[in-house]
């Protein structure tokens, strides 16, 4: 079964890199700009990376041209597992 969850892409923010905001969403940090798709190509190539699978088994669901984006990977994944691949924590969870 397919993982769904919400990301708030931050483009043009001079880092890659994951966190939770206030309300538990994640954040994704990008470097590149938001013009002709620079940052979802980003965003795909981060989750990847971290994740450690294919970016063909990563799919932008809704928010194409919003920061508001959710996201579906072809494992199944618990958010427990999910914030442990992103190096997210409770304690990060709290601070912000």
């Amino acid at each position: 079964m397919p993982t769904i969850f919400e990301v708030k892409a931050v483009p043009s923010s001079g880092k890659t890199g994951f966190t939770l905001d206030s309300s538990g969403i994640i954040k994704c940090f990008l470097k590149s700009p938001a013009e002709d798709g620079k940052a979802n190509r980003e965003l795909i190539k981060a989750f990847s990376h971290a994740l450690n699978i294919p970016q063909q088994e990563i799919t932008i669901l809704t928010g194409l041209i919003s920061p508001k984006k959710r996201i579906k990977i072809s494992s199944n994944l618990t958010e427990e597992e999910l914030f442990a691949c992103l190096n997210i924590t409770e304690r990060q969870n709290k601070i912000i």
